[in-house]
C-alpha cells in the first residue's frame, strides 16, 4: 500500500471513496467543498492506493484559533474515509500517521478532529476539551470525548486556547455532531 497526495486528477476517486465509505454523499459533497474552498487552504488531501486501487482518503483543512491567529498553524482531520471491503486493515491508521507526518514537517503545531473516541487516542489524539480548545459549534456533553487534539510540536498545549474557527465550508453545525 502507498499513501500519495491527491491530486485534481484524483478527484474522482476521492469523492468515490467518500461516498461509498459513507453510504450518502454528504461527505463527498463536503469535501469537494472543501477542495475548492480557499479559507480551507494550506490543506493536506491524501489517498491510499493498494493493488492500483485507491481503498482510502484523508483530508486535513486549516484552521484558527481564536486569539492566537498568528501564534499557531492548525489543522482539522475530517473527514477520513476507507472502502468497506479495506477497512479494518490498517488502512485509516496509516493515512492518519502520514498525514500527521507531513503537517509535522510542514511546521503545523496542533492537529483537531471529532471522531470516535476510542480510535483516535491511538494515534496521539486527547481530548480538546478538556486543553482549553473551544469546537466551532457546541459539542454535546455525552459527546465531549469525541472533540481531540493532538499537538505536533511539545509545549503548544500548555500555553494556548481558544475557540477554533474553521473553513467557511465546514463551518454548518450539521458537520459538528458526532
Amino acid at each position: 500500500m502507498i499513501i500519495k497526495k491527491a491530486t485534481d486528477s484524483d478527484l474522482k476517486d476521492v469523492l468515490r471513496i467518500e461516498s461509498e465509505a459513507f453510504g450518502h454523499s454528504k461527505e463527498s459533497n463536503l469535501v469537494n467543498g472543501l477542495l475548492n474552498d480557499d479559507s480551507a487552504k494550506p490543506l493536506l488531501s491524501l489517498l491510499a492506493i493498494d493493488d492500483d486501487v485507491a481503498v482510502g482518503h484523508i483530508l486535513f483543512t486549516k484552521v484558527r484559533i481564536t486569539g492566537n491567529e498568528d501564534a499557531l498553524s492548525a489543522m482539522v482531520l475530517a473527514p477520513l474515509a476507507i472502502l468497506p471491503d479495506a477497512q479494518g486493515k490498517g488502512v485509516g491508521g496509516k493515512l492518519i500517521k502520514e498525514g500527521l507526518t507531513q503537517l509535522s514537517e510542514s511546521k503545523v503545531d496542533l492537529v483537531f478532529v471529532l471522531g470516535h473516541p476510542e480510535y483516535y487516542p491511538r494515534f496521539g489524539f486527547k481530548p480538546a476539551g478538556a486543553q482549553g480548545f473551544e469546537a466551532p459549534y457546541p459539542i454535546p456533553a455525552k459527546d465531549a470525548s469525541a472533540w481531540m487534539v493532538q499537538e505536533l510540536k511539545p509545549g503548544i498545549i500548555e500555553n494556548f486556547s481558544g475557540k477554533i474557527v474553521c473553513a467557511d465550508t465546514l463551518n454548518e453545525p450539521e458537520h459538528w455532531r458526532e
